[in-house]
């Protein structure tokens, strides 16, 4: 098999052959077909891995080559996937309460062990998520992170149907957040940098579109009413602060991209109108397939753009730069 690995911290891509390995107990094998690049793959370049040489990927999609002993829910040849959740001990407290993102034995594809970067992937049977037949592997290896987390932290905001619900940025993330946002029936708000974005956002379902270069964004989402949720997919601290006052009462500003500085937000801003400001992590994989499900089911799709696995590095550095528009996506012969 061919691997796409990172042979130490801070070295470059080497593609490498290996000997297929053993399927140990609850473990399943994937031929791996499509594999997204995320931001985050960068993790193990920067030496986040638990050990070295490590193969990224955490957007994969598939099917089932062969299961180990134990495993009685997946078949050979059923279309899989394997997110960023790549299993948890389900003995912790945080497992017992069926919250698996914040077992203390969390294993993350690409980093705990190997990725998709590569023509199978070894993943444990917890991790895996079936794919339907309406998504094509290369539509569905991006919802596997990318779309996880939007649709996850949407459908866990504590926003109801017909609610006003602001989505931040429109990249990777925010392009799938738009959509998922109008399918659940939310008053969809875009909010961007730029006027000429704005026939694109309304065509991924938004209903009313804000120019953050021109527009004073939390004015703007008042006089819709104020948002119940705001869902930040940028990474810029100042672009989500602003939107704080935008806020309705018990509004919540959900926090998916991560900025390097801290997010200048005024207690003031937070208790006039008792606001919350909240993190979210992607999600297990059982909401995976919840995403993979709610997208074939509503036409939620990842506007992407395809690498073959062999110049796996020049879609990391496309993906990387920030030129990429929306997903890039690695695929396998």
């Amino acid at each position: 098999m061919r691997t796409v690995q990172i042979s130490s911290p801070g070295a470059s891509f080497e593609t490498v052959e290996r000997e297929l390995p053993e399927v140990p107990r609850g473990h399943v094998l994937v031929r791996v077909a499509a594999c997204g690049i995320c931001h985050s793959d960068g993790m193990a370049a920067a030496g986040l891995a638990s050990s070295y040489p490590r193969v990224p990927g955490h957007e994969v999609a598939g099917t089932v080559e062969s299961v180990g002993e134990g495993v009685v829910q997946w078949a050979e040849g059923q279309r899989v996937g394997v997110g960023w959740f790549g299993g948890a001990c389900f003995v912790c407290d945080s497992c017992r309460q069926g919250d698996f993102i914040s077992c203390r034995s969390l294993r993350v594809t690409g980093l705990s062990f190997d990725g998709g970067y590569a023509d199978y992937v070894l993943a444990p049977a917890d991790a895996l998520a079936a794919i339907p037949d309406a998504l094509s592997d290369a539509e569905a290896a991006p919802l596997m992170c990318a779309g996880v987390t939007t649709f996850n932290g949407l459908r866990n905001s504590g926003a109801r149907a017909g609610d006003v619900v602001a989505v931040l940025g429109l990249g990777g993330l925010g392009h799938l957040g738009v959509q998922f946002a109008s399918r659940m029936g939310f008053e969809t708000v875009a909010i961007a940098r730029g006027a000429e974005k704005e026939p694109f956002a309304r065509e991924l379902g938004a209903h009313h579109y804000i120019d953050s270069t021109t527009a004073d964004v939390a004015a703007e989402l008042r006089e819709l009413g104020g948002a119940s949720v705001v869902l930040a997919t940028v990474t810029d601290a100042h672009a989500m602060a602003v939107t704080v006052p935008g806020l309705a009462p018990r509004g919540r500003l959900v926090v998916l991209g991560v900025p390097h500085e801290p997010l200048p937000i005024t207690a003031g801003d937070i208790v006039g109108g008792s606001r919350l400001v909240a993190g979210h992590a992607s999600g297990s994989a059982k909401d995976s397939e919840d995403t993979l499900r709610f997208a074939a089911l509503t036409g939620v799709r990842p506007l992407i753009e395809t690498y073959p696995l062999e110049k796996a590095s020049d879609g990391f550095e496309r993906m990387m730069s920030g030129k990429a528009r929306f997903r890039v996506v690695l695929t396998a012969d």
